[in-house]
């Protein structure tokens, strides 16, 4: 499993199959999810040392395929974005719309249900109700016992504990008692020696862009009242 597989699991209602909170920012953060596995596979990275270039630029160290259709496109696109500073990467990894192509691979392995229907008999709507919540219980179990219980998370959860952090839902995704202490754990987490320079650096672009987009939302429904 992928971590914007588990994400997007703890993100979507397990019932109406539709995601919790705030949904503007969900592209944003699942482009986020794919960098980080690539950055932790080792497939790209942060170079210091491109002649007359300032600042950290993106480089792929290793465009073979990865086995996974969804890591494949997104690696594709960074190909095309060599030399591009970290947070400007996040935008074109988004458009090409990640998180319907998440779900829709986890509805083929059973994991979701795809339900298409129409809202008021006109607008197309899908729906993503769990169909098999084993491997999501195993991983809210898992943040648990990191968020709540205080144990040391291992590399891929610590990853995602970062995410979640981006988005200050870290408590409620795992049900805390005490959402707020769980936050503050996430975030942590999420400052931690677990990952290495260039992984620490593409969370803080994740979480730029994830303020950058509720932000906007925000601003939307100020002018529209």
């Amino acid at each position: 499993m992928l971590i914007a597989e588990d994400l997007l699991l703890l993100l979507f209602d397990d019932e109406s199959g539709k995601a919790t909170g705030d949904t503007s920012m969900l592209e944003q953060v699942t482009a986020g999810a794919l960098l980080v596995e690539l950055t932790l596979l080792g497939r790209v990275d942060l170079t210091h040392d491109a002649p007359g270039v300032r600042g950290d630029r993106l480089v792929v160290r290793d465009g073979s395929p990865t086995g996974s259709v969804l890591l494949d496109r997104a690696l594709a696109v960074i190909h095309t974005k060599q030399g591009s500073k970290p947070k400007n990467i996040i935008g074109p990894l988004a458009k090409d719309k990640p998180t319907g192509q998440v779900l829709a691979s986890l509805a083929a392995r059973g994991i979701l249900r795809r339900e298409d229907e129409r809202i008021l008999g006109i607008f197309p709507t899908t729906r993503w109700p769990a169909e098999d919540s084993r491997h999501e219980d195993a991983v809210r179990a898992g943040l648990w016992r990191v968020l709540v219980d205080g144990s040391a998370p291992d590399e891929r959860t610590a990853a995602l504990v970062a995410i979640l952090a981006a988005t200050g839902r870290a408590g409620k995704v795992v049900g805390a008692p005490d959402r707020r202490a769980a936050d503050r754990r996430a975030k942590e987490v999420a400052a931690g020696s677990w990952a290495g320079d260039a992984t620490r650096r593409y969370l803080a672009e994740v979480a730029a862009a994830v303020t950058a987009a509720l932000t906007a939302s925000m601003a939307a429904v100020a002018a529209s009242g």
